[in-house]
């Protein structure tokens, strides 16, 4: 094997100071799900396992390592509000990945406004310049290749609402450059912002 070449087997470890695997599948986009118990309180929660998996219908998901509030009150109500993170929201989107018992309010203690949202019971971020009105799918128990549960849950729902702000809609396209989305990184504390000026273009080519 070559002496360049790090090779390690997840199962054994491996042997660095991080798990290099967030970083290896990274910039990611920023799960940050609004959810209410079924007594009606509020949670909101950034996760870092999160994308998009279809057109039509539109559905999202995201994935709770350990069994989290959020997954708890989709459970229970079967709704959810995903809220774009932007770089204007790093701040207060950290304060609310703070493991706070159930009963605490994340809105409150990020300094947030819940806003009504127009589809589902569960409030939206004000600050956020787009949501996600979601309605669960599924929730998937994860299983390792031997078949053994896994503490890990992928919940997918529908978009059935979408909130954006005006202003990032550039000739009837959404300008993501301009939303300053955050990403998640590796290590415990990376981040990272788009930017216009990052951005390039490659359109899919014919084929033949």
């Amino acid at each position: 094997m070559s002496p360049d070449i790090h090779f390690y087997e997840p199962a054994q470890g491996h042997g660095l100071p991080h798990d290099p695997l967030n970083a290896i599948v990274a910039p990611r986009p920023i799960g940050w799900i609004a959810s209410r118990a079924a007594d009606g309180a509020l949670n909101l929660a950034p996760y870092s396992f999160f994308n998009a998996f279809n057109y039509r219908p539109p559905i999202i998901g995201f994935s709770s390592v350990g069994r989290k509030d959020s997954l708890n009150n989709i459970e229970q109500t079967g709704e959810f509000v995903w809220n774009l993170a932007t770089r204007d929201l790093a701040e207060p989107m950290n304060r609310s990945s703070a493991a706070a018992p159930a009963e605490i309010d994340e809105f409150a203690l990020a300094g947030l406004t819940p806003v009504a949202s127009r589809i589902v019971g569960v409030p939206r971020v004000a600050e956020s310049p787009v949501a996600f009105e979601c309605r669960r799918s599924q929730i998937i128990r994860l299983q390792s290749a031997a078949g053994a549960d896994i503490d890990a849950w992928l919940v997918l729902g529908e978009v059935v609402g979408v909130h954006i702000d005006r202003a990032l809609l550039k000739d009837g396209i959404f300008d993501t450059a301009a939303a300053r989305p955050i990403l998640r990184g590796g290590g415990p504390t990376a981040y990272f912002e788009i930017s216009p000026e990052l951005a390039f273009h490659l359109r899919r080519p014919d084929y033949p």
